[in-house]
């Protein structure tokens, strides 16, 4: 790959030089760097998937060429402008020289940027990304999880279920994790693997630091010899490159139906002492959840991690109420 990396620098230099608008420019922009199909993005979701004495070297290779093509479209993004601000001046005679305000400029919002961050941080460390339905069905949500059939989370207090069963007959619901992405995983790919899978799940509450729609980003991890050192190592170092290399955290007990022993995580969050926040359950995978996907559990052994993205948001930016993310005040959405 690293061979090829001139090559393609150099091409898409040319068509970045080359576009003839802003809306040309903004298609060789999607065709590098798009999330679903871009090629760079491509090709830096494939560095999990490489020998780790290689991966290193090439991950720096493919995000200094990022930079530089990033530089290059933001530098022809601006003469566009300039373009477009000298044909103003030309035709109404105004005074280009008065010292006006830049411009606006329009960003991402703080979840799908935070979110390819996400991606970006676990891609280094060699975590493949997937995604899955929101809609759900009931086997896949709370069944190969482990989770009884009494279990309070499959109650309508909790749960948003859907009239409509899927064709077969089965139950469906908005997904209230990201977990059933877990087990699609497990179903199709042989151990040892490493994934994350982001994206919106559903459920019944709502406060100051709770909201029936946000984001989760969950991380899972299966080999012959993982352990809880493993997965206290990958969650601080991620939350530390996300959010600060200064920040306090405590692992305490917790219980999941999915992982054995489980554990909760939580930040120091607020001024001084603060308060503990918790943003993420985790913990080893239970031994059934492995049978149920056809994975021997006296072979392969793993952990699984949920974080809750606008938990992390809150921590990093001070945000006291997550009602704030979903209003659409652009007087909010304008500091970031």
């Amino acid at each position: 790959m690293a061979d090829t990396l001139p090559a393609l620098q150099k091409e898409a230099l040319r068509e970045i030089a080359e576009a003839k608008d802003m809306e040309a420019l903004l298609q060789v922009e999607q065709k590098l760097f798009g999330r679903k199909q871009g090629y760079l993005t491509a090709e830096l979701r494939k560095l999990g998937g490489i020998p780790e004495s290689e991966r290193k070297s090439q991950g720096e290779a493919l995000n200094l060429l990022k930079a530089t093509l990033e530089r290059a479209l933001l530098d022809r993004k601006d003469a566009f402008e300039r373009k477009k601000i000298d044909a103003l001046a030309a035709e109404d005679h105004l005074d280009i020289t008065m010292d006006l305000p830049p411009p606006p400029r329009g960003h991402l919002h703080l979840i799908p940027e935070f979110m390819n961050q996400v991606e970006e941080v676990f891609g280094r460390m060699g975590f493949d990304v997937a995604y899955g339905p929101e809609i759900e069905e009931e086997a896949l949500n709370f069944d190969l999880l482990n989770m009884p059939v009494d279990h309070p989370a499959r109650d309508v207090q909790d749960t948003f279920w859907m009239e409509r069963a899927s064709a077969e007959g089965r139950r469906l619901l908005l997904r209230t994790h990201t977990s059933p992405v877990q087990i699609r995983y497990m179903q199709t790919h042989t151990p040892p693997f490493r994934m994350i899978c982001p994206g919106k799940v559903f459920r019944r509450d709502a406060d100051a630091t709770h909201s029936p729609m946000f984001h989760q980003f969950e991380g899972l991890m299966i080999g012959k010899d993982v352990s809880l050192r493993h997965l206290k190592g990958v969650m601080i170092a991620a939350v530390k490159e996300l959010i600060s290399e200064d920040l306090t955290f405590r692992f305490r007990t917790g219980y999941f139906p999915f992982t054995e022993p489980s554990m909760e995580m939580d930040i120091q969050w607020g001024e001084g002492e603060g308060k503990w926040l918790e943003v993420a359950g985790c913990g080893m995978v239970h031994p059934q959840v492995l049978r149920n996907v056809k994975i021997d559990p006296e072979v392969w052994q793993g952990f699984a991690f949920g974080f809750g993205v606008e938990r992390l948001l809150m921590i990093k930016h001070r945000i006291p109420d997550i009602r704030s993310f979903y209003q659409g005040d652009l007087r909010f959405l304008r500091q970031f």
